[in-house]
């Protein structure tokens, strides 16, 4: 197995709490386990302290350091290069989508979503659900 398939970190980064609360909640009923950061220098700070999560999920507007910025400074990362990147935003313009892609985000989820739709996103980067089996998905 590899490191994606058996880490059941997740990091959850958005300015608002009740978008980390619903991602979160997903999250763990997909058998992960989830930190939390309001913005993108608290989610580096997580990822320094916490080591490289399984999945990173990202809000694109927040303060101090956005979600593109905060990408950006992952992938400039050697140690980190394994961490799948999702973005989750209302940013549904094309471009934008283009922009985090070349920027190193693996997936983009537009706000409105569910748990199915993070699940699919989890599948399609081969991210192995620790509370569902396999044979499910």
């Amino acid at each position: 197995m590899t490191f994606m398939q058996t880490n059941k970190l997740t990091l959850v980064v958005d300015d608002s709490r009740v978008i980390r609360t619903i991602v979160g909640q997903a999250l763990r009923q997909l058998g992960f386990d989830t930190e939390e950061a309001g913005n993108g220098r608290e989610g580096l700070e997580r990822l320094r302290e916490k080591g490289p999560p399984a999945v990173v999920m990202i809000d694109w507007n927040m303060p101090e350091l956005n979600g593109l910025e905060m990408v950006q400074a992952i992938r400039a990362n050697p140690a980190w290069n394994d961490v799948r990147l999702i973005m989750i935003t209302s940013e549904n313009e094309l471009e934008r989508v283009e922009t985090a892609l070349e920027a190193g985000a693996d997936e983009y989820i537009m706000k409105p979503f569910t748990k199915e739709m993070i699940q699919e996103k989890l599948h399609l980067l081969g991210i192995a659900l620790p509370g569902i089996a396999p044979a499910t998905i």
